[in-house]
């Protein structure tokens, strides 16, 4: 007859509940059972209501407890793979790195059974060295992200590209590309709308700038133009003038009404900030602003010049348009201020501390309008 002891299923269950549920050790539990740990571990393995392989029980809170447990399970499964996506099809490398970002999220087992891989191999891949490659790829990737941030998520590879050649590294714009993609960093894009072609002249003035949006120096072409931003305390409109030499904001207002003073403090600030020594051609559209009497006065007694756009042709003022476009879409797209004052410190910020000063313009060689206009008056000094 055997010596060993044999214990009845029910001795066993409430053994395994003095570990699982009042939070027994396994040795203590055994040492005062007078079993050995190694049964207690195979009993727990057994009986534990959180083990998938509970078979032996009748207890319906105990099935319960299977259901629950297998429901946690296959959601586990459904989310990671929802997240995941596609990264079943990548190698085994991109797996293992899925797992590493959502660890904190799920347990390493669970993650590697749903990607079909072996934890054993993950953790292989995590001690492996890194490689010349890798160390090069993680270093690009924190750049190009810090410039991307930096950007307010508005710039694309082109203009990281540039970044990334100012701070003396070298590499492809293709490579940027790729590892922009695979990290899910992308520009803003807006939306493209259709635009007429054809328009009433203007009988104030004529279209003098005829769409010539390149001068070859500064202060010689302006445009200005009015738009509109929504607060929960109403519209705050924004008048701004643009210098076609290097895009530069030069003059800017905002106010809680469309009217003449809103055009006029805009250009009076690019008077004082420009202090043109030849006449100046400023472009606008037909709107009442531009028309009245206050706004032709203003530019007889500032030596300045009148050019209007066909009535109802965006394109005659482009860059003005252009300039709006880039506000809403990297700045204020989908969004309502609370008040006119949070609206006015945010657009300030934009055109001031970003768009002026740092923002990459195309038409600039992608350089800043103020990096622009710097490289210019060397130039000019140079000769």
């Amino acid at each position: 007859m055997s010596s060993s002891k044999r214990y009845p299923e029910e001795f066993k269950i409430e053994a395994v509940k003095q570990v699982t549920e009042k939070g027994h050790s396994v040795a203590e539990v055994a040492s005062r059972l007078g079993t050995t740990t190694h049964s207690l571990y195979a009993w727990i393995k057994r009986y534990d209501p959180q083990q998938p392989n509970i078979t032996e029980s009748n207890d319906p809170s105990v099935e319960l407890a299977k259901l629950k447990k297998e429901l946690q399970r296959v959601t586990e499964e459904r989310d990671i793979l929802k997240k995941g996506r596609g990264v079943l099809r990548k190698p085994v490398q991109m797996r293992y790195a899925f797992i590493q970002d959502n660890q904190r999220i799920w347990s390493i087992r669970r993650l590697c059974s749903t990607l079909d891989v072996h934890h054993s191999g993950y953790y292989a891949w995590l001690k492996r060295p890194y490689s010349k490659t890798s160390k090069r790829q993680e270093q690009l990737v924190g750049l190009i992200k810090q410039f991307w941030l930096e950007s307010g998520g508005v710039y694309g590879y082109r203009k990281i590209y540039c970044d990334l050649k100012d701070v003396g590294e070298s590499c492809g714009i293709n490579r940027v590309h790729r590892l922009m993609k695979a990290n899910g960093l992308k520009s803003q894009r807006g939306y493209r709308k259709p635009r007429v072609h054809a328009g009433i002249p203007s009988v104030v003035a004529a279209n003098t700038l005829d769409r010539q949006f390149n001068p070859a120096h500064p202060n010689r072409l302006w445009v200005t133009d009015i738009t509109y931003i929504r607060t929960h305390e109403g519209w705050l409109y924004l008048a701004v003038v643009i210098d076609l030499f290097s895009r530069l904001v030069v003059g800017w207002s905002m106010k809680s009404r469309m009217t003449t003073e809103l055009v006029l403090d805009a250009l009076l600030m690019a008077l004082w900030r420009r202090k043109p020594e030849n006449k100046v051609l400023i472009h606008s559209d037909q709107g009442s602003q531009y028309t009245s009497y206050e706004w032709r006065t203003f530019l007889e007694h500032h030596n300045l010049e009148s050019s209007m756009s066909r009535r109802g042709n965006c394109h005659d003022n482009a860059v003005a348009e252009s300039f709006f476009q880039l506000l809403k879409r990297e700045k204020i797209k989908k969004k309502i201020y609370s008040s006119r004052a949070e609206a006015r410190s945010d657009i300030f910020e934009y055109i001031e501390m970003f768009y002026n000063s740092k923002r990459r313009h195309g038409s600039n060689g992608q350089r800043s309008p103020l990096d622009y206009e710097k490289t210019h008056q060397k130039m000019v000094i140079c000769v």
